[in-house]
């Protein structure tokens, strides 16, 4: 993890309503990943803009959308990070849910009113007998309380206008699905290992159908995206105390991972200082030797330990896409 003071010039004369004394936090040139455990009721927007002021950075963004009634991992990338997002983004999600059934309702969460009720319950063993149909490439039904644009308008904001909003059904991976426990009869407690683009409360809703029981989640954690797992989370209230650390940038640097851990999933080039900065000039390299690979597809470029391109290799070149304006060591 790279850190250098921002450039800037000599201040201008305060206003006359200005504290000559005070001074404005320094934004620093930060770059790498908080892993996130998003509170309760709290937007992703709102978790990326609290992670802004408190690690003191300008650029910051979200690698996938939790809702403010769910808790969990929201990776946020910081500065030459947030180019690395879709990597993040297409990896696997871990999530952990807890239905109530006898009920749907317009949100298949708890916020929404009810639908449709129902008196039946099902036992563990029906449950468990159901969940093979929704693993592997499903067609889901996303909620109509969701952020998918119909006709240049988010689905959630014609629903509130009180809009009957139709979303077609699109393939999505389910990796796993489990019962981990159901503490009584009315709640079923599962976790699910899912693809981009899964909704986990038509999960919930659809097997309320299909059990004859209506169901609806009433609690929702993310555990895991990508390549980050329950282990690299950090909370807000561990953020706000470092703000008053005396080695405050040490302990942000042990706590943020680097850029090129959205990486994790495609090869890494090593590259010479000559090749290095042709690629920093948008230019494309030629992979030669005998270690030179032999495959077509995407790879990043690192020289002397540090992340210097993203991009791909064709017909033994390597073309950059993104270049890493990150300190050189």
């Amino acid at each position: 993890m790279k850190w250098r003071a921002a450039a800037g010039s000599e201040s201008p004369p305060p206003r006359n309503d200005e504290d000559p004394m005070a001074k404005k936090p320094k934004k620093n040139d930060v770059h790498g990943w908080v892993v996130l455990d998003k509170p309760f009721g709290m937007t992703s927007t709102q978790a990326v803009g609290a992670v802004k002021r408190l690690v003191g950075t300008s650029k910051a963004g979200h690698a996938g959308t939790l809702d403010p009634l769910a808790s969990g991992m929201l990776p946020i990338a910081l500065g030459e990070a947030t180019k690395t997002v879709p990597f993040v983004m297409d990896g696997a999600k871990v999530y952990r849910f807890t239905v109530r059934w006898g009920a749907e309702t317009t949100t298949d969460d708890a916020e929404g009113p009810v639908v449709a009720t129902a008196d039946v319950r099902p036992t563990p063993d029906e449950i468990n007998a159901v969940l093979d149909d929704y693993e592997g490439v499903i067609m889901q039904v996303p909620p109509a309380f969701s952020a998918i644009k119909v006709d240049g308008e988010r689905a959630y904001d014609l629903a509130r206008a009180g809009e009957e909003v139709e979303l077609e059904a699109r393939p999505i991976e389910i990796h796993a699905l489990d019962l981990v426990d159901c503490p009584d009869t009315d709640t079923a407690i599962f976790e699910a290992e899912c693809g981009k683009g899964t909704y986990v409360r038509s999960l919930a809703r659809d097997m309320g159908r299909q059990l004859g029981c209506r169901g609806h989640v009433i609690e929702l954690r993310r555990l895991a995206v990508g390549p980050f797992g329950e282990d690299d989370m950090i909370s807000l209230e561990m953020l706000e105390a470092l703000r008053h650390s005396p080695a405050r940038e040490d302990d942000l640097a042990r706590l943020i991972r680097p850029v090129e851990t959205a990486l994790d999933d495609i090869p890494a080039l090593a590259m010479s200082e000559a090749d290095a900065n042709r690629l920093r000039n948008g230019q494309p390299v030629l992979l030669r030797g005998r270690d030179a690979p032999t495959f077509d597809g995407p790879a990043y470029a690192v020289c002397r330990g540090q992340l210097v391109a993203l991009g791909d290799i064709d017909r033994g070149a390597f073309s950059p896409k993104r270049v890493f304006n990150l300190a050189r060591t």
